[in-house]
């Protein structure tokens, strides 16, 4: 196949974005041609909505038309840059302690990435003059979809992105540019028969590949917003107090994952030596300093005292 002159100069812009996105603390990094997700990937999703296993994360049902299709979200869109960081802490809760999700363990990702990307996007902006539109939770994308579109993983049964040989303890996020480039070929691996993220989950929330959010931890002790939750997380709650990574900590690809070298998602002394009685007795002011610029902030002390009651009753 004859390379025109343009697919060249695609790919050298290509290949200096993706030099910049590594220089700026970015993982991986991979382009997709931006345009409505595959029908299948739209069936799956609508018929996730379609069943309430979204359960208590009622944002997912909002923006559809956008989610399915990223060229609504930028006039002009032409591809979905795709960026990876790893989050993983070099150092991690004691095994009995009150168990934080790692992801929660430093600063807020969304500031952290959010800052990362929108200096990628100048860098477009100022080598092409093209706009591009920075997604960190911030827009409705399906995130893990495009990450597979732009060959940085592929999607494992615990829904989650699976770097090869580099795990899953990974943010996300994402550039809609108006920028025509290359695009990457999509990764085509699978789990396989592989379903130890399966046997390992605490409210066998994982099934084929599709999360039931209301048998999840992770979504009921973070995105649940009532007093009580659900009597089963009662049995099945062990020491999780904000969020689970059991479906992580038992896949193989993590066995060999690295430590981030992001000083901003290191564990903070407050995270990484707290205690159940400690949330327990926390006042507002308190919470709000310990917990400044965390993604534990999410929870409230409400619902981080609600946890840490099932917790005691242990």
């Amino acid at each position: 196949m004859k390379v025109t002159n343009l697919q060249k100069s695609q790919c050298r812009i290509g290949d200096d974005i993706k030099a910049e996105a590594l220089r700026l603390g970015f993982d991986a990094v991979g382009f997709a041609h931006a345009a409505p997700v595959s029908h299948e990937a739209a069936k799956a999703f609508t018929q996730w909505i379609a069943e309430g296993k979204h359960d208590c994360m009622q944002w997912a049902t909002n923006y559809t038309d956008l989610r399915l299709d990223p060229t609504r979200l930028v006039e002009g869109a032409q591809t979905v840059i795709s960026l990876a960081v790893n989050y993983l802490p070099r150092q991690i809760q004691e095994a009995d302690a009150p168990q934080v999700a790692r992801y929660a363990y430093g600063t807020d990702y969304h500031e952290v990435v959010r800052d990362m990307a929108r200096q990628l996007a100048a860098y477009i902006k100022e080598c092409t003059g093209h706009e591009s539109r920075v997604c960190v939770d911030s827009a409705p994308i399906l995130e893990r979809y495009w990450a597979q579109q732009a060959g940085l993983g592929f999607i494992g049964l615990n829904t989650l992105l699976i770097i090869p040989g580099r795990g899953s303890f990974f943010f996300l996020c994402e550039l809609v540019t108006t920028l025509p480039l290359t695009p990457d070929a999509p990764c085509t691996l699978t789990c396989g028969d592989c379903h130890a993220c399966e046997r390992r989950c605490p409210g066998g929330a994982l099934s084929g590949g599709v999360l039931d959010a209301a048998r999840c931890l992770s979504c009921q002790t973070i995105e649940n917003r009532s007093e009580q939750l659900p009597e089963w997380v009662n049995e099945k709650i062990g020491n999780h107090l904000y969020g689970c990574d059991e479906c992580q900590i038992a896949c193989p690809h993590n066995r060999h994952a690295t430590p981030t070298v992001h000083p901003e998602f290191q564990a903070r002394e407050g995270v990484l030596h707290l205690t159940t009685q400690q949330v327990l007795s926390m006042t507002q002011e308190q919470f709000s300093a310990t917990f400044r610029h965390s993604p534990i902030k999410r929870a409230k002390l409400a619902g981080l005292r609600r946890n840490a009651h099932l917790l005691k009753k242990k």
